[in-house]
């Protein structure tokens, strides 16, 4: 599901009108439609952590959903990564026994 669908379902899920959503962002209406649509690009960080405060939706699980790393995941990105392709290596060598 894309970010904007998990936002406007989560919203409307909690009884939230757009309007209100927007007003406790500190953003217009109007943007909040497009990122709910999906025509816009998921929001700042900022916006991201607020909306998920707000709705309740689990911080990693949104930015996934935005298709971004937490901000506190980045500066290990290579390390993550350089993990991730061991334990493939290492899953793929157990297959091929």
């Amino acid at each position: 599901m894309a970010f904007g669908d998990v936002v406007r379902a989560r919203r409307t899920e909690l009884g939230i009108g757009l309007n209100e959503l927007a007003e406790r962002l500190e953003i217009s209406p109007g943007y909040l439609s497009r990122v709910e649509r999906n025509l816009d690009k998921p929001p700042s960080d900022e916006i991201v952590q607020r909306v998920a405060a707000i709705l309740g939706i689990p911080l990693d699980a949104l930015f996934v959903e935005a298709q971004r790393l937490p901000p506190d995941m980045r500066s290990d990105m290579g390390s993550v990564v350089l993990a991730y392709r061991r334990m493939r290596t290492l899953r793929a060598g157990r297959r091929s026994l």
